[in-house]
């Protein structure tokens, strides 16, 4: 006797999670379920109805996660199978149509939720793809979808990168580890890329992210125009990014500041991949606690960098944040040469734009001294956020201006 096939996993959610989901939130929360006709296995796709069994969405269920639902398709009823996938895949790709060129060789194709993509992100270094996953919900759709990028993008290979959160769960369940290569050829070094123009190595196997800050690539240019003629920190350095454009852009001199002796190593890498275009800059490196090392230092600067890693992973850390931006940004405009800039960014969710910016405006108040705003800056398209939780990125640049 043929085995009956499983009913379609139904959840029946809250009158406020429904408003979120119709307003465009991504999410379901465990407790936003009131009920389901089954339990669900992860990574199987679940639809989702209001207290009136009207349809709302459907997308992938993960049992293991707080975030128990997340959103692939709303409003509609279309089968998700590989001819979905592929439709999927291509809008994400058109939308970045034209967008780059052969000097830059490193973005990202997919970026999550924002394409439609939740807890997915697909980044390009060269002819180097690598996917990182924040929910094993993606697991059992693997063996689909990774075919189809490389049908797609012809890659040399394709590299998996895990959530830290779900690296042991996918270990022991589906035998899988972060950093394995899940299509094309072996890798047995860092893959080199370019970005207008200048080149950078990229540890894609065990880097942070995906082996590099892709999403800092519009700062960057930025400060390639600002540094002509300055002296130029890079606090927080990590592997000398905005110091290659400072440098690039007529900088005298660059100091890479960071508590990472393997970053500094690899900055000195990348500026080595770039002889030619910045020999005539002074580089020079400090290893270091930035908050440490700017607080003793006597040197001044006419351009400081401040690009921390997030300060805020939840919540609870927001207000402590926020002193910590404010401090950082003190720290920094203490070691601004007179009518020189400084950039401070933030990458913490939980810390808003609105906070962020106003917590270094404040701070440059209680200096003393007359700054102008040169701007703020948020996501580079490619990172685009569509919905407030997926806001992270945001910068804003101060110019001092010269007395008399």
């Amino acid at each position: 006797m043929q085995e009956q096939k499983q009913a379609r996993l139904r959840l029946r959610i809250t009158a406020a999670a429904a408003a979120a989901l119709r307003s465009g939130h991504p999410w379901l929360f465990a407790d936003s379920i009131r009920e389901q006709n089954r339990e669900g296995k992860t990574g199987e796709i679940a639809a989702v109805y209001d207290r009136k069994d009207q349809f709302l969405a459907a997308g992938l269920f993960d049992a293991e996660s707080p975030i128990r639902f997340r959103t692939l398709q709303a409003g509609k009823t279309k089968v998700i199978d590989e001819t979905w996938w592929r439709t999927h895949l291509q809008a994400a790709l058109e939308r970045r149509k034209g967008w780059f060129d052969e000097h830059t060789t490193g973005f990202r194709w997919i970026n999550g939720e924002s394409d439609g993509w939740p807890g997915f992100v697909l980044d390009r270094y060269e002819r180097t793809l690598v996917v990182k996953i924040y929910t094993a919900a993606w697991m059992p759709w693997l063996e689909t979808i990774a075919p189809l990028i490389t049908e797609k993008l012809r890659p040399e290979r394709i590299v998996l990168r895990l959530s830290r959160n779900i690296m042991a769960g996918i270990e022991k369940q589906y035998g899988q580890k972060d950093g394995e290569i899940i299509e094309g050829q072996p890798l047995d070094a860092s893959v080199i890329f370019r970005e207008s123009g200048l080149r950078f190595e990229a540890d894609v196997v065990r880097g942070q992210k995906t082996g590099f800050f892709l999403d800092q690539r519009e700062n960057r240019r930025r400060i390639l125009e600002l540094a002509r003629g300055r002296t130029v920190l890079n606090a927080f350095s990590f592997t000398g990014g905005f110091s290659l454009y400072a440098a690039r852009g007529g900088a005298k001199s660059v100091t890479d500041l960071d508590i990472s002796r393997h970053a500094l190593e690899s900055a000195q890498r990348n500026f080595a991949l770039n002889h030619d275009t910045v020999a005539h800059c002074e580089y020079h490196q400090a290893q270091g606690d930035a908050f440490e090392w700017l607080s003793q230092s006597s040197q001044r600067f006419g351009l400081v960098i401040l690009d921390p890693p997030s300060l805020a992973k939840r919540e609870s850390e927001r207000a402590g944040a926020l002193r910590a931006y404010a401090k950082l940004a003190r720290l920094g405009l203490d070691r601004l040469e007179p009518g020189g800039v400084v950039l401070a960014c933030s990458c913490s969710a939980h810390v808003s734009s609105e906070e962020f910016f106003e917590a270094v405006r404040a701070t440059a108040v209680k200096s003393g001294r007359r700054f102008e705003e040169l701007g703020t800056t948020g996501h580079p398209p490619d990172h685009p956020a569509t919905f407030k939780a997926a806001e992270y990125l945001k910068g804003i640049y101060l110019l001092e201006k010269k007395r008399g």
